[in-house]
Formats: C-alpha cells, structure tokens, sequence
C-alpha cells in the first residue's frame, strides 16, 4: 500500500471518529454545555458546520480506501 495513502487514510479515520463522537445522538453540541434538546429542532451554526465536516470526511474516507483498493499492489492469480 502506498504510504501516502495509508497514513491520509489513518488521518482521515481518526477524524472521523472525532467528529461522530462529537455529536452525541439526540443531544446535539449545546447539550454538552447544558443546552435543552427536548424538543426537536433542526441544526444550526456549530452543529450544522459539524455535520457537514462529518460528512465531508466520511466521503473522502471512501476515496481513500477506494485509491489504495486501486492504486495497491496487484496479486496474480
């Protein structure tokens, strides 16, 4: 596997990890700091930042697996 893209894949992971660990379900971010998330609402500001970042990251996860899936080292059969 080529380095490069072993270590943005590992960057990319641990990112992610972060930022769905960051939004705590049914909580949203101001539940951290004592927010009240009784009643749904949608996301705004930080959150809604956040989830975007969230996505942004899963799909850039997919290209790097898929680029070392293609770009890695072929074995015969």
């Amino acid at each position: 596997m080529n380095t490069f893209l072993a270590l943005g894949q590992i960057i990319v992971s641990i990112g992610l990890i972060a930022s769905v660990l960051l939004q705590a379900r049914g909580t949203g971010l101001s539940g951290a700091f004592g927010g009240d998330s009784a009643v749904y609402r949608s996301r705004r500001g930080v959150e809604r930042r956040l989830w975007q970042f969230t996505i942004a990251l899963a799909v850039l996860f997919v290209v790097f697996s898929l680029a070392s899936y293609v770009f890695g080292p072929s074995k015969g059969v």
